[in-house]
């Protein structure tokens, strides 16, 4: 069993140890740069496609204010 108060100093890393380590930090590193960009993208979609459905709503919403939209019965 291991004493919790008695300190061990850490063994320095290798050179090896070292690039490893810093290889896995810019993999990861790359990885999370782009989650992040497709990321980006899917929300720069989304608000484009939800701004053109909201202005397509309010183009709608002012032709039928202007009376041009409204469907009257056939009189005859």
């Amino acid at each position: 069993m291991k004493e919790f108060d008695k300190f061990e100093p850490r063994r320095p890393l290798s050179k090896e140890q070292k690039q490893a380590r810093k290889e896995r930090r810019e993999a990861e590193a790359r990885l999370a740069t782009a989650e992040n960009v497709k990321a980006a993208e899917a929300f720069a979609r989304n608000r484009k496609r939800l701004r053109e459905e909201r202005l397509a709503r309010e183009a709608g919403e002012a032709t039928d204010e202007a009376g041009l939209n409204k469907t009257e019965p056939a009189t005859e």
